[in-house]
């Protein structure tokens, strides 16, 4: 190591830091990286960059070690850097999951099992991780190709390992990978063993890895792929309700893995009116078929392309999923011949009742079963729970995660239907992750029985807006990247909780339940009024009132991505036309998200 040339390097990004070009949270990070044996191979081109002083590029690189949240690892990709997923911070990911996994359960016997989607480096990344914890030595099960993130969900369990990794990063843009891992339920890690492995990825040194080949060769890497594949699509089989089968429907992959899962269930299962959409079904990380190359089903423009093929083959429905199908996002045709979106509450809420309406026509409904939903989460959900006498669980943080734990929690055998907002579905007891798979398989089935009696989706939703009154949810999302982002949405969250406004449009506030800080507060003087109960997280909800609605908000960060997210919830009184009442609370929500709009950029201006 140039000694004298590290230490120049080292005073340029002081002084960077001292001018402002450069962010304070870099230097120690940069100064990591040029100084410790474990990153030289990268030292050479650190030096570069602060020899020529590309203080952006530097900041957007080492600004911060890229964190752990509800999803694991999820960021953009680079060659290099601490803030960014590359191969050292996968190789670090998986060494710290292994080491961790045998200070918990012993050195010996330890097995993990790795998956990948169909993203830029994701083969590379899963191949990688294999080898360092083959490395570690764990016997390591490497999935022979792309496969949805539920699949390795249910081999975790299946191959009875004590830990997963899946190499994805969901919905996010091209320019993006992440590393999500799981533990031995096939649920993604929770306390203490998130913390556990968060601790032993930051105290990576250097990390050995064996070659792929000899990993192979001796067995401590077992490449596997069609015994797995086919237990797993007999397991969500199980799932089935119903045995209507007549509804044609569009299904796209959006380029990602769907195929091996969702495409495939539906055919295993009789669904022979499900054709893919040719247009988004090649595996490509690029997405160059998706608008804005931005594969997230939760927009309702990804199903633009698919939209003249639907109507050219006469399909009642679109189904699309995201590039590691455990999301599930549907399009229904209306009486105008159109297609409409439905959100993952009103699927969430339709697929409740089928489940429900289903069991409870073969007298398989009892008060000892549930179902569990977060707390962002469509409240018409307990709402039809409670009408059918089973229960709801859904004081649950925002990750699909919490859902899985409290399956294990409440024991399988009561589960019925989990549910999130963001197109997150999950039945039977095969996995402890959402399945776009098992969206799909209800979505079909209960399509075809509304069909055979001359209905759809949107003639079932009206109904339960008829007996339930009218919900409707929004959401609004601020991005705040880089290394000013975390600020900006703790000035937000901290903003709310010092002083509190009063409205925010027409909606007065008076009301709000704050979850770090454990208490419930009047509206807008800040009063305590009682503390509540766990879960515990930086999550705040804030109950307002215009006219006759009743209305929400949640405000959350992100645990995955550098945003601020805020939940609006609004309810119309039932006993109203389903139109009117629709049009009285959008209306509502509508003049409540502007009031919140501008009081967010009054926080961050």
């Amino acid at each position: 190591m140039d000694q004298q040339r590290v230490e120049a390097a080292k005073h340029i990004v002081a002084e960077g830091v001292l001018a402002g070009q450069l962010t304070a949270s870099s230097e120690p990070i940069i100064g990591k990286w040029l100084t410790r044996p474990a990153y030289a191979e990268y030292r050479e081109a650190v030096l570069t960059l602060i020899e020529e002083k590309k203080f952006s590029e530097l900041d957007r690189l080492f600004w911060t070690d890229i964190p752990f949240g509800t999803g694991g690892r999820r960021g953009e990709m680079s060659e290099f850097g601490a803030a960014t997923i590359n191969a050292r911070t996968i190789a670090e990911s998986a060494w710290g999951l292994a080491t961790y996994a045998k200070r918990t359960n012993g050195e010996f016997g330890r097995k993990v099992v790795i998956a990948c989607d169909t993203r830029l480096r994701s083969i590379e990344f899963s191949k990688l991780s294999a080898r360092v914890c083959a490395a570690q030595g764990l016997k390591v099960y490497l999935f022979d190709g792309p496969r949805a993130t539920p699949e390795l969900s249910f081999a975790v369990r299946h191959l009875g390992c004590d830990c997963g990794i899946m190499i994805s990063a969901s919905h996010n843009p091209p320019a993006d990978n992440g590393f999500k891992a799981y533990w031995s339920t096939g649920c993604q890690v929770l306390p203490p063993h998130d913390k556990g492995i968060i601790e032993c990825v930051y105290t990576a040194e250097e990390i050995p890895a064996v070659s792929f080949e000899e990993g192979v060769a001796t067995g401590q890497i077992e490449v596997i792929g069609p015994q797995v594949d086919a237990a797993y699509i007999q397991a969500v089989s199980q799932i089935s309700l119903s045995a209507k089968r007549e509804v044609k429907a569009l299904y796209t992959p959006l380029h990602g893995v769907g195929e091996t899962s969702v495409y495939r269930v539906l055919h295993e299962l009789g669904f022979d009116g499900v054709e893919i959409f040719e247009g988004q079904r090649a595996a490509d990380g690029r997405f160059p078929n998706v608008p804005d190359q931005l594969p997230n089903p939760e927009r309702p423009k990804v199903f633009e392309p698919a939209i003249p093929a639907a109507k050219g083959m006469g399909a009642a429905l679109i189904m699309a999923t995201d590039p590691d199908a455990d999301r599930l996002a549907v399009m229904v045709q209306n009486k105008e011949g159109e297609y409409q979106f439905l959100t993952g509450n009103q699927l969430g809420a339709l697929l409740v009742d089928h489940v429900l309406r289903s069991r409870q026509q073969i007298g398989k409904l009892s008060p000892q079963h549930y179902v569990v939903e977060t707390l962002v989460t469509t409240p018409l959900i307990a709402a039809i729970a409670k009408q059918y006498g089973v229960r709801c669980i859904d004081q649950l943080l925002v990750g699909f995660k919490y859902i899985g734990a409290t399956i294990d929690a409440e024991g399988p055998e009561g589960f019925l239907f989990g549910s999130e907002e963001s197109l997150g579905y999950l039945a039977g007891s095969y996995a402890r992750d959402k399945d776009a798979c098992v969206g799909a398989v209800y979505v079909m089935e209960l399509a075809a029985e509304l069909a055979a009696a001359g209905q759809t989706l949107l003639d079932r939703l009206n109904e339960i807006y008829g007996q339930y009154g009218v919900y409707v949810e929004q959401q609004i999302s601020r991005t705040c990247t880089g290394p000013t982002g975390q600020q900006q949405i703790s000035a937000i969250m901290q903003a709310f909780r010092s002083k509190s406004p009063a409205a925010w449009g027409a909606a007065r506030l008076v009301h709000v339940v704050d979850y770090q800080l454990h208490e419930a507060r009047s509206l807008p003087d800040n009063a305590t009024l009682r503390s509540v109960p766990e879960p515990k997280g930086d999550l705040l909800f804030v109950d307002a009132v215009t006219g006759p609605c009743e209305l929400r908000v949640a405000m959350r960060p992100s645990g995955t991505e550098p945003k601020i997210k805020f939940y609006l919830f609004g309810k119309a009184p039932a006993g109203q036309a389903t139109e009117a009442a629709t049009a009285q609370v959008e209306g509502a929500l509508a003049d409540l998200s502007a009031g919140l709009e501008r009081w967010i950029a009054d926080v961050i201006k």
